[in-house]
């Protein structure tokens, strides 16, 4: 231990020479004097120099356990095996079959008023981008209305045929149709009885034919284009005709694409006579209609600013005239899908035609007066969202301004002119007036599933008239319901109810001594409730079977003024679905 002392006196006694003698040359004035220091305290070792120590430490354990050694002994014996294990599969699911879908189908039915109903509707794919289809129905019923004096029997049947192709820009497709209607103005007065029955002969007969085609283009500066010539003719000479044509394109801005619709809109026609005289009436139109839009997106909310603007050319009159109406629609998502407001201010010329008005109510006399309806603004606000995942509802407030609204209204009963079909409080004209109506809609669709489905609509009208008394055939109030179910694999049912309220028409006799004095008369025709319903059985992918049941509560309500409806309808019948 004094021998290590001593080394390390030496070390550091050589280290502070070096020291002092560096300092020495460097600051030749220090007055420090040089001395040689002694170390005697022991060295102590801490942990971080604990590798410095080289010494085998000393045991003061005097016995020390020595593990036992073991052996192992393996016997290892060859076994033949031709195990091979197997790849792992996934497990099978069951899966549901896939319901087989049809192109094509055909469908009769027979039921009570000797009723027959037809339907064939063909689809056949050429290749991958051509395809042609057909369609064909008959619904025809011979009558046989209670204390109806006429013969009250209808038919309709229709054809038309398509062909459409899709190309790598667009795809267009054609089609052309007819369709032959008859019906009978059956709903004399009440006046009359089975001694007065006036001798005429109430049927009458429609034509349609028409045909026409529509382009659609994609990422292009022109969207569509679309095309459509009607021929209306009745069997009293009548003849109409309607071209129209429109096309939709996005014109670039700056800052977005502004859209626009151009239109146009031809329609002339001719009647043999009019209502009071012989006098041939004819009547015809064109309007040129721009209707530019631009629509603004921020966050939640939704702004189309646009305006239509129409030019008019009455070709009989030799008179033209401008319109412009507001094309405004704005929405706001207040709680993402559960609640949207929404609202707009629009307008629009609307062009009415011997087509139109016959296909709303057929009872109509060939002695029209046709001219259009200027519709000033539809104003409109709502709530619109959706209630669950499966249940949405939509509740709006309408206020539309019309100048020149068209109303049905009986025609006078010329009980001291010469009878023919139309002329005896049987048929009906239409009357133009200046109309504001005040709705409020509300509507509920609930979608469960594919299996079933349920809608529910109503809506409450109040109208105010410029020169007439009422809205002649106007109801107060509608509200309509529509369900499908599937009950399981192979029975499916429906119904569909309607409720119309209360709605006025006026009547008027011809006067006696003088045929412009007529005696008119306002009748309340009641309200209505019809329910039908639906019940069918599936055989198999292709056929099927069904039962229908119309006006199940039997009312016998007027639809339009003196027209009594078929009571009690029943019908079944079969369906079949095929391709080629």
């Amino acid at each position: 231990m004094i021998i290590k002392r001593n080394h390390l006196a030496i070390v550091i006694t050589v280290l502070f020479a070096s020291f002092a003698f560096a300092q020495e040359n460097n600051r030749t004035k220090d007055t420090i004097n040089t001395e040689v220091v002694n170390v005697v305290k022991p060295y102590t070792p801490t942990i971080s120099d604990a590798f410095k120590v080289k010494e085998i430490p000393s045991l003061d354990d005097e016995v020390t356990e020595t593990r036992k050694e073991v052996k192992y002994n393996i016997f290892s014996i060859p076994v033949a095996s031709t195990f091979t294990p197997a790849k792992a599969t996934a497990a099978a699911v069951d899966k549901a079959e896939p319901i087989k879908l049809y192109d094509n189908y055909a469908s009769f039915g027979v039921g009570s008023y000797t009723s027959f109903l037809g339907e064939v509707y063909l689809n056949h794919a050429i290749n991958s981008t051509e395809s042609v289809g057909g369609y064909l129905s008959h619904h025809s019923s011979q009558g046989g209305i209670d204390g109806v004096l006429l013969n009250d029997d209808f038919s309709d049947t229709k054809f038309n045929v398509n062909y459409s192709r899709k190309s790598r820009d667009f795809s267009w497709n054609v089609d052309a149709g007819a369709r032959h209607q008859i019906f009978n103005w059956y709903g004399l007065p009440e006046s009359f009885d089975e001694d007065s029955t006036p001798d005429i002969d109430p049927q009458h007969t429609y034509f349609t034919f028409d045909f026409g085609g529509e382009i659609k283009f994609d990422d292009r500066i022109i969207n569509d284009g679309r095309m459509r010539f009607r021929r209306f003719a009745d069997d009293y000479d009548s003849g109409e005709n309607r071209f129209t044509f429109s096309t939709n394109v996005d014109i670039p801005l700056n800052d977005g694409d502004l859209n626009t619709t151009f239109k146009f809109d031809y329609l002339g026609g001719t009647f043999e006579q009019s209502y009071f005289d012989t006098d041939k009436i004819e009547y015809g139109n064109f309007q040129i209609g721009v209707i530019p839009s631009y629509q603004i997106l921020e966050d939640d909310l939704t702004v189309n600013l646009g305006v239509s603007a129409f030019y008019m050319k009455d070709t009989e009159a030799s008179k033209n005239k401008f319109y412009i109406f507001p094309k405004v629609t704005a929405s706001y998502r207040l709680v993402d899908e559960i609640l949207i407001s929404y609202g707009g201010i629009e307008g629009d010329l609307i062009q009415n035609s011997y087509y139109d008005f016959a296909t709303k109510n057929p009872f109509v006399s060939p002695t029209l007066f046709i001219m259009p309806t200027d519709q000033q603004y539809n104003a409109y606000v709502g709530l619109k969202g959706k209630l669950s995942n499966n249940m949405s509802y939509n509740i709006r407030g309408n206020y539309i301004a019309e100048n020149n609204k068209a109303l049905f209204k009986n025609n006078t009963q010329r009980n001291y002119s010469p009878a023919n079909g139309y002329n005896q409080g049987n048929s009906f004209g239409v009357v133009y007036d200046d109309v504001n109506t005040f709705s409020l809609f509300g509507e509920i669709n609930v979608d469960v599933n594919r299996n079933f489905n349920l809608g529910i609509k109503a809506e409450y009208f109040t109208y105010n008239t410029e020169d007439e008394e009422k809205a002649w055939n106007m109801p107060d109030f509608e509200a309509s319901l529509f369900m499908d179910f599937q009950i399981d694999k192979h029975w499916f049912a429906g119904a569909n109810l309607f409720y119309v309220g209360e709605r006025f028409d006026q009547g008027s006799l011809e006067g006696s001594l003088d045929p412009e004095a007529d005696l008119t008369f306002t009748m309340a025709l009641e309200s209505y409730f019809d329910a039908n319903v639906h019940l069918g059985y599936r055989i198999n992918d292709q056929w099927s079977v069904y039962a229908k049941a119309n006006n199940i509560a039997n009312q016998d309500y007027k639809r339009w003024m003196n027209y009594q409806v078929q009571g009690l309808q029943f019908l079944a019948g079969t369906t079949y679905k095929f391709d080629f």
